[in-house]
């Protein structure tokens, strides 16, 4: 009986997770449509205009999401989650009417104070998982996030020929769905003999990261996370402005290509990493994820021809093995009602690098792209990430080794 409901919780939680990054995926190949109508400035520019918009999002979720992942722990997954979708439904309705570029800046940083979803989800996840299942129900995310975006940018690209804020429509639509779903559908997660008083002392993401100095583990692998979540900037926030920069990809095309990363993430998440962490381990899940990731991010920044894009995908979305582990590990040396609390760092965690990761590689391919550069290298950002990831792979050998014998 037990095993049913947690089965079915799964899957209530992986339909709003899905639904939600679907809303996401349909606005990213339309987003340096719109930066160009509303600056006049050429795709080089609006990329730099792009990292800006990331970097509001994010610095309001660094600061705000160790306080919904507290509150998380105190009233509950569920109000929270629902709460969340409803600041990212309105947040894709302010796009809609964004008469300038301020406007879409206030938008962002409104969607970066609600947007805890994801780290939500963990949280539930955590919840409902036993520790021998919890790597592979976490990738459940993955495959959510995989299957939402093979569908959201192929929707997005081929909306966005209708105009620049239809996508942006639909977007909205599909979250308001979710939020409904999620009011009469979801279930709590969390047992009230879990829940736990909300402390503002640790509702901050300095105190948070003073409570994780509790686990020195968790401390070098967290690094570790970071630096490999700015490393991931060179593709998440480029790959747009990169293809129709450097092959001159339209929306639709650069929809199909994000379709594409979709279907291999889901198949990664969703069936690799059920069958090789458990194979392998999840050291030598981390280890063979890292090394990869850095082969995906050298192979983009030397490809010539549009079809290696597609075909250098393989290696990189392979590296998404080593997530799953990595945040398992984590999960595994947390008490259950401190799970919201580590979700809220992890989302901390990938907003504070968000705050790094997008001007600074947008700010490296503009400088590479620009007119009067001495120098013309779309792919320079890849090679900052493959570095990045490099740095990544010797701080978690480092980590393993000095704590992951103690700590097990």
């Amino acid at each position: 009986m037990i095993r049913n409901t947690r089965k079915a919780a799964l899957g209530f939680i992986f339909i709003t997770i899905l639904i939600d990054v679907i809303g996401f995926g349909i606005i990213i190949p339309v987003i340096p449509k719109l930066i160009t109508e509303l600056t006049g400035e050429s795709i080089s520019k609006a990329s730099v205009y792009g990292g800006w918009l990331l970097f509001t999002y994010s610095i309001f979720q660094f600061l705000c999401s160790p306080i919904i992942g507290n509150l998380s722990d105190h009233y509950g997954r569920r109000p929270v989650l629902l709460f969340s979708l409803f600041g990212v439904g309105i947040d894709y309705i302010a796009l809609v009417f964004a008469p300038s570029i301020f406007w879409l800046f206030i938008a962002r940083a409104f969607a970066g104070i609600a947007g805890a979803s994801i780290s939500t989800a963990g949280a539930y996840i955590a919840d409902i998982s036993t520790p021998e299942k919890r790597a592979q129900n976490f990738g459940i995310i993955g495959v959510a996030f995989g299957l939402g975006f093979i569908i959201g940018p192929v929707i997005g690209g081929v909306l966005g020929h209708y105009g620049s804020r239809l996508p942006f429509i639909a977007a909205a639509t599909l979250t308001f769905l979710n939020l409904l779903y999620g009011y009469f559908i979801l279930p709590e997660s969390l047992a009230n003999e879990n829940k736990r008083k909300f402390d503002i002392k640790r509702a901050n993401p300095f105190g948070a990261i003073k409570q994780i100095k509790k686990y020195p583990l968790l401390l070098g692998l967290l690094s570790a996370f970071m630096l490999l979540n700015i490393a991931h900037h060179s593709v998440q926030s480029n790959w747009t402005y990169f293809t129709m920069e450097r092959f001159k990809w339209n929306e639709a095309l650069v929809g199909y290509s994000l379709g594409v990363v979709g279907i291999l993430v889901a198949i990664v998440q969703g069936g690799l990493t059920r069958v090789i962490n458990p194979k392998i381990g999840q050291l030598k899940s981390v280890y063979l994820g890292l090394i990869l990731y850095i082969l995906g991010f050298i192979l983009f920044a030397f490809a010539n021809q549009s079809w290696m894009m597609f075909a250098f995908l393989i290696p990189y979305c392979l590296g998404g093995i080593s997530m799953p582990a990595m945040q398992s590990i984590m999960a595994n040396k947390v008490p259950k009602n401190a799970q919201g609390e580590l979700q809220g760092i992890f989302a901390s965690a990938t907003s504070a690098t968000s705050i790094i990761g997008p001007p600074l590689m947008t700010g490296v391919f503009a400088f590479f792209t620009k007119n009067t550069t001495a120098f013309y290298f779309p792919g320079a950002a890849f090679v900052l990430g493959a570095v990045f990831t490099i740095i990544a792979l010797m701080l978690v050998i480092r980590t393993f080794k000095l704590h992951y014998s103690k700590a097990n």
